[in-house]
């Protein structure tokens, strides 16, 4: 009796332990937050249908995508204006077609390590009728359905590679005696958002996020350190990205950036270690930048790259 129960306090002792290794993992810090630039989708449909206040149809689903990863709170995401106006400073995107290339060099320029780029292929409503009878009476039962279909690619900004590149297309449907033929022109945007093309759209924009939930992970974050003085040094990422008090990173000088002969690819740059920084203050500018004190190395300057250590 004395063994059996010697066992048993060993059992519950290991049971108690990896519960203890589970809740400590499951309360563990945040990953932190990767950065994306979504740009704005190209208009491949016939252009019948436009967004509900005008705008072309790449550029509503591009800004719908927008504000799902930011109610999403998993990434930092870039303004639209600051893409449109690099775009434009480097005449890049020029036509209104933005290419895995211009969007590496954009989100490169921007600092953000995903982008997100494609085109919307579907939008809008189709109508048939069915004849039928009730009570003797032959009657047409409508139905009515719109479609919203994108293609999408979500760029590696530090390689130019292509990590996913999938087509996503969904519809809404319904039936009645009575459907309203106009259901495409929009008053409002709750009008839009209540339609089946507006709602149809909400689901092909919850499946991109998803795709960039499942890819993101592959992507290493990386911030750049923005100010260097003294014993101080200020990088581009704080609170706001996840980054806590008293963690630390380590700091490289990039070197000259290899690209690849063949496919045009970068291959990255050798590397120079600087030193390793610890932060102090993660709020600065509302938390999107952190104060680090200089743990080791020296040397630090604008520009250098900041990893996990």
């Amino acid at each position: 009796m004395v063994y059996k129960h010697g066992v048993s306090m060993i059992l519950a002792s290991i049971i108690l332990s990896f519960g203890a290794v589970s809740v400590a993992q499951a309360g563990g810090p945040k990953e932190l937050k990767k950065r994306v630039a979504v740009f704005v989708f190209q208009d491949k449909t016939d252009k019948r249908f436009r967004w509900w206040d005008g705008r072309s149809v790449g550029d509503g689903v591009a800004d719908m995508l927008t504000t799902a990863l930011v109610k999403s709170g998993k990434y930092i995401v870039l303004e639209r204006q600051e893409i449109d106006r690099l775009l434009q400073e480097q005449d890049l995107g020029g036509s209104g077609i933005v290419t895995p290339e211009s969007a590496a060099k954009i989100g490169k320029m921007l600092g953000v390590e995903l982008a997100v780029m494609g085109a919307v292929t579907e939008f809008g409503h189709s109508k048939s009728e069915i004849g039928g009878a009730v009570k003797g009476l032959g009657l047409g039962v409508k139905s009515q359905s719109a479609t919203v279909a994108v293609d999408v690619r979500l760029v590696n900004t530090s390689t130019g590679e292509i990590l996913a590149a999938e087509a996503v297309r969904k519809s809404k449907s319904k039936k009645g005696l009575k459907i309203r033929t106009d259901e495409w022109r929009f008053a409002s945007r709750n009008a839009f958002d209540q339609s089946l093309v507006g709602k149809a759209s909400r689901d092909a924009v919850n499946s991109v996020v998803k795709l960039i939930d499942k890819h993101a992970p592959k992507v290493r974050w990386q911030g750049k350190v923005v100010l260097a003085k003294g014993g101080m040094v200020v990088i581009n990422a704080g609170e706001a990205a996840g980054v806590k008090q008293g963690q630390r990173f380590v700091v490289y000088h990039p070197g000259e950036e290899l690209i690849d002969p063949d496919t045009g690819l970068s291959l990255g740059s050798v590397e120079t270690k600087v030193g390793v920084i610890e932060v102090v203050n993660n709020r600065i500018g509302n938390g999107k930048a952190s104060q680090c004190n200089i743990i080791s190395g020296d040397g630090f300057a604008r520009g250098d790259i900041v990893r996990v250590k």
